[in-house]
């Protein structure tokens, strides 16, 4: 590391600007300090695929910086979504439980239960912070240098770290360039975030009391779930959005019904088929303006004390010098690659929610470790068939691999095998009997193509369909495969002996 002086790129009416004071020992006229490094991958963002990007390069030798300019490492999962949002839908649940009166059938009868959502809130930040420190462990660890800014590529090998006023903090050099940038959500044209009554997903994780009225903007995961959270603290949750279907675009049609049938009868209310033209507060209250998309004239004001905007999320690709490298952004602002996660430029390249895909955590760190490996001489690529999605509401609904739309439209013969909960011994036993498994197999080679779940613990279930699907696995491989009783993954079991076989037993 090597401290050095440079003219300062700053200008004051439009002229340089220059520090004449004279410094003992520099030759060279100051105008701005900072530090210059050399790295052979400088990785630009601490996110799941930033930090884990870091960590491999490292473990494969290779002297690595990361820049990123918030406060923690860890990118929005971490501080602002998949982290946060787990410990609130977690600890919402056991509120929930605790609440049910189904439960005194069982023999559990708690009185007087109470939220203190202030108390919720500093040991949803205890996790964060803990976590947060992890990170930073494990780069001391690896010997990975931190630098805190933000960055922006200034030519094929070098990228400048900005403080937050635009001067510079470090100039860093390094053979390759790895962008790990992630994704912010999409505003509502018209509508202004305060974070506090109209709010995006940051803060609808922050809230300070339970609101009485709740509505979200969107019913893909983030509506989903934190309508979950606030419903079970005891807010009255709309859910509007323009599809028909909730879950988002990718997720299996009949699991989204029975998921919509669910949630409906905890007690949340959706308006589908219905899109918000504004939201604005009046008084102590927000007025959301909606319309129905196939009637224009079917219009709807609805009164609630806070709105959460979620009608997804966009890549963060915005100042970071791509185009002074020659880096086209498709016309969603994500950054092109190959196979191997290049850009067009072959000194840089991209992973996570900043390239195509979907914009999830661990398909981000999978991707970092392929990305470092082809830099080191692998060949290595990605299946992004094989990526599990969940939605943690409860119960949880998970996937992975084709769905029934999507083989249809292939035209792909397939043969189907469900399974409900209401068979199987675990769920009957705990009382969670909602949901099911379906697997879907080729019809001719009985291979699994796609496996979809509504469970209480779908989200830990699927990865042995994930494994199935990425291994290209036969139903009559997991029917025979011995599944210890009584668990959940039976379910998974008997789902594959009725794909292969026609029937299952316990059913």
């Amino acid at each position: 590391m090597m401290q050095a002086c440079f003219w300062s790129l700053m200008t004051i009416s439009g002229k340089p600007s220059r520090d004449k004071r004279v410094v003992p020992g520099l030759i060279a006229i100051q105008l701005n300090r900072y530090t210059t490094l050399d790295a052979d991958l400088v990785v630009i963002g601490g996110g799941p695929g930033g930090y884990v990007a870091s960590i491999k390069a490292s473990q494969l030798g290779m002297k690595t910086i990361c820049i990123e300019k918030e406060d923690n490492l860890g990118g929005t999962c971490l501080n602002t979504g998949c982290i946060p949002s787990k410990f609130l839908l977690h600890n919402s649940n056991y509120y929930n439980m605790a609440s049910n009166k189904n439960y005194q059938s069982s023999g559990i009868t708690v009185e007087n239960v109470k939220v203190n959502v202030d108390k919720c809130m500093q040991q949803k930040q205890n996790v964060i912070r803990s976590l947060a420190n992890g990170i930073v462990l494990l780069y001391k660890k690896n010997k990975i240098n931190w630098v805190k800014g933000h960055g922006k590529i200034t030519n094929p090998n070098q990228v400048t770290a900005l403080n937050p006023d635009g001067s510079i903090q470090s100039v860093i050099n390094s053979k390759r360039i790895m962008i790990a940038t992630g994704s912010e959500y999409t505003p509502l044209t018209g509508t202004s975030i305060d974070e506090k009554d109209i709010i995006s997903s940051t803060g609808a994780l922050s809230l300070s009391s339970t609101p009485t009225k709740f509505v979200t903007g969107g019913a893909g995961f983030v509506g989903l779930e934190m309508g979950s959270v606030w419903q079970r603290f005891g807010s009255d949750v709309t859910t509007i959005d323009s599809s028909s279907t909730i879950g988002g675009p990718n997720i299996d049609k009949e699991v989204s019904q029975i998921l919509r049938n669910i949630l409906t009868k905890q007690g949340i209310k959706f308006k589908m088929e219905t899109k918000v033209t504004s939201a604005n507060k009046s008084g102590n209250s927000i007025n959301v303006s909606v319309e129905n998309i196939n009637d224009s004239s079917k219009k709807e004001n609805i009164s609630c004390n806070t709105f959460l905007i979620c009608v997804g999320r966009r890549p963060y690709t915005h100042n970071l010098g791509l185009e002074s490298v020659g880096i086209k952004k498709d016309n969603l602002g994500r950054i092109p690659v190959n196979s191997k996660f290049q850009t067009e430029v072959p000194t840089i390249y991209a992973i996570g929610d900043c390239i195509r895909g979907p914009m999830l955590a661990h398909k981000a760190e999978d991707e970092a470790v392929i990305a470092v490996e082809n830099i080191t001489g692998g060949t290595n690529n990605m299946d992004y068939n094989s990526i599990p999605h969940i939605i943690y509401t409860y119960p949880e609904v998970a996937w992975v691999g084709k769905t029934e739309e999507t083989l249809k439209q292939e035209r792909i013969d397939y043969k189907v095998g469900k399974f409900p909960n209401t068979s199987n011994s675990r769920a009957r036993t705990n009382l969670e009997t909602d949901g099911f498994v379906k697997v879907l197999a080729d019809k001719r080679t009985d291979k699994i193509l796609g496996v979809h779940m509504i469970s209480s613990f779908a989200g830990e279930l699927i990865n042995e369909a994930a494994l199935a699907v990425q291994c290209k696995v036969k139903a009559e491989d997991v029917a025979r495969t011995c599944h210890a009783h009584p668990t959940y993954s039976e379910a998974i079991k008997e789902a594959c002996l009725t794909a292969y076989f026609g029937k299952p037993i316990n059913l």
